[in-house]
């Protein structure tokens, strides 16, 4: 299993073009990627323009696949102004639950 833990900071002024733009990569990434077992959209409590994405994917060559596709490439070319400071990406393996309780 390969995690991604992602933290981005969206301009105010973006805001809603990010939310159509992360909801359209989001739901064509668990649902048309096999390799992609989930995919959520996290907003923060205090700070409504920071947010967290977390993505689970099957394998390593299933995340490197994600990043080959029509809905991340519009997603990296159209979100690439979006953003307040770096984006946070940290590739983790999972503990708990174990692997094999995904489906």
């Amino acid at each position: 299993m390969e995690i991604i833990l992602v933290e981005v900071n969206v301009k105010p002024e973006r805001l809603n073009d990010f939310l159509a733009l992360i909801k359209y990569d989001a739901e064509h990434s668990e649902g048309d990627e096999p390799g992609c077992l989930r995919f959520d959209v996290l907003q923060d409590t205090e700070d409504t323009h920071k947010f967290f994405y977390y993505e689970v994917y099957k394998d390593e060559a299933a995340r490197m696949a994600h990043r080959e596709t029509p809905h991340f490439k519009r997603y990296a070319a159209e979100s690439a102004d979006m953003f307040t400071g770096p984006m946070n990406r940290h590739i983790v393996k999972n503990y708990v639950p174990a692997d094999g309780v995904w489906r």
